[in-house]
């Protein structure tokens, strides 16, 4: 799942801009702190803070192996 959610840092803890979905209950979830760039023109729409977002994950990104095939079985043999 991919959610985007401002968030404001106030005495060492995150106050989130909305609430999060009852389907993370009880989950673990990772966060990325991306702070805002600091520029004149501000960004509204919410399509391109995800293109921004997308962006710099592909920054991080690689290309697979045309015949790479995620096999789940071989992950949770130990």
């Amino acid at each position: 799942m991919l959610q985007i959610i401002q968030a404001t840092c106030r005495n060492g803890e995150l106050v989130l801009s909305e609430k999060l979905s009852s389907e993370l209950e009880g989950k673990t979830i990772q966060i990325m702190i991306l702070e805002p760039r600091e520029s004149t023109q501000t960004i509204d729409s919410e399509e391109s803070k995800i293109q921004q977002f997308l962006e710099r994950v592909n920054n991080y990104s690689f290309p697979l192996p045309l015949d790479y095939k995620f096999n789940r079985e071989e992950i949770y043999d130990r």
